[in-house]
């Protein structure tokens, strides 16, 4: 076998974060050796990650190589006003525009026309100074650029630039119609200088991938550049077996923003509890990882509240476990056009969990396909409130009677080994 190919892989969630964004780079760096490929990960020396998860850090492939280099994040500043607001809008909570303190909004506006494209905009040259005589000397031609936070694909921009590398841009989210953006209260300029930046780097680099084929069709539009899907995926998971929920457990693992607060679900639920007593007996809304204010005072005004578990953040591991001991899944995304391109990460672990999934979403999401295809779950919209209730009664049900099940199809295709090799065909083309 010939030497492995070297792939420089620039990324800025890496172990001790916790949350969906670490998951993607760590699992194929975990699988890269297998296809060989060496990959060398350069993360920053002192992030300030929103979650952490140590738990994470085991699961880091002996075979990488690891590169650090300082970074200064202008959220450190920002927190000194207000720590617990700046690490929920750094995480991605965003309160509700009617709800927003004067301190809120003026981060926001900060986070949005200041930090273009985002608070890691400072690491770009330092980064491209380091990474260009350590590419220089180790003989590495092929780089990635994960994003968010889109400004590592600056880094891959200038080094392609300086260098002449190749260059793959990572696209775990889109950039400009991300359902976030339109909250970060854009000037003009601010939203012209994000666009142009998109624009370059979808324009200049090798290769775009991305994890769905709606952010596909909307890059199709912007460059003429191969673009490749690779969705995530889950992986093998060494969690031991329990017992499932005694209680008809409902549960969302995950942050749970204020845009994802499913009316018709409350709805629902609060219906069944009243109309029926068993079920509000044995029924409990099971809450895993932060989840926004507006979301518990709407549980609450449908009268909810003495159902819910809220166990707030926890490990991976944890929530792995949880995933696979839960009666039922639920999955949201928020009712949007920007948003039907989104595919959770964790719906793919959601779907080897063996229990079933109630997904809510805007008509024609990606990942409403993938559920449907893989017979993990049912999918609805925002307005179908009835049918919704229709199968929580028919779950419960099937409960009661100990044959909630689900019978899944083709879900080797989403496993991380196989999604990696797919992304190595792009690394070494000619192999």
């Amino acid at each position: 076998m010939s030497a492995p190919k070297k792939l420089l892989i620039i990324t800025y969630y890496w172990p001790p974060a916790g949350g969906p964004g670490v998951q993607r780079w760590l699992k194929f760096v975990k699988y890269l050796p297998d296809f060989n490929v060496q990959p060398i990960v350069y993360i920053p020396e002192n992030p300030t990650y929103p979650i952490i998860d140590r738990g994470l850090e085991s699961e880091v492939s002996e075979k990488a190589v690891i590169l650090k280099h300082k970074i200064f994040e202008p959220y450190g500043l920002a927190s000194f006003f207000g720590k617990n607001k700046t690490k929920k809008i750094s995480s991605g909570i965003i309160p509700n525009q009617k709800k927003q303190s004067f301190l809120e909004k003026a981060l926001l506006w900060v986070r949005g026309n200041i930090f273009i494209p985002d608070a890691r905009f400072l690491w770009v040259k330092p980064s491209v100074k380091y990474l260009k005589k350590y590419l220089q000397e180790n003989n590495i031609d092929t780089i990635v650029t994960s994003g968010p936070p889109h400004s590592l694909h600056l880094i891959g921009l200038q080094l392609k630039q300086e260098l002449g590398v190749t260059w793959l841009a990572d696209f775990r989210d889109p950039w400009t119609t991300i359902g976030y953006h339109k909250a970060l209260k854009l000037s003009s300029y601010a939203e012209t200088k994000h666009k142009a930046l998109e624009h370059q780097v979808l324009n200049t680099a090798d290769t775009i991938i991305v994890t769905s084929k709606t952010t596909k069709a909307e890059f199709e539009a912007i460059t003429s550049k191969p673009i490749a899907v690779i969705a995530n995926g889950y992986d093998v998971e060494q969690v031991t077996k329990q017992p499932l929920d005694e209680k008809f457990t409902i549960a969302h693992i995950g942050s749970f923003l204020s845009e994802r607060n499913p009316r018709i679900l409350w709805k629902a639920l609060k219906e069944l509890t009243k109309e029926n007593q068993d079920f509000a007996a044995d029924f409990q809304l099971k809450l895993l990882g932060a989840v926004s204010q507006e979301v518990l005072d709407t549980i609450a005004e449908f009268k909810l509240n003495d159902f819910v578990l809220n166990l707030g953040y926890v490990s991976h591991q944890e929530a792995v476990a949880h995933q696979r001991k839960s009666q039922v899944l639920l999955l949201i995304e928020i009712d949007s056009e920007d948003t039907k391109s989104i595919i959770p990460g964790k719906v793919f672990e959601y779907m080897v969990s063996e229990r079933p999934i109630i997904a809510i979403g805007p008509e024609d999401s990606d990942f409403a396909e993938i559920i449907t295809s893989t017979n993990t779950g049912v999918f609805f919209t925002y307005d179908e409130k009835e049918k919704l209730k229709a199968l929580l009664l028919k779950y419960y049900q099937d409960y009661k009677a100990n044959n909630l099940k689900v019978h899944a199809v083709g879900l080797q295709q989403y496993s991380r080994k196989s999604l990696t090799e797919q992304l190595s065909k792009l690394v070494t083309p000619n192999s």
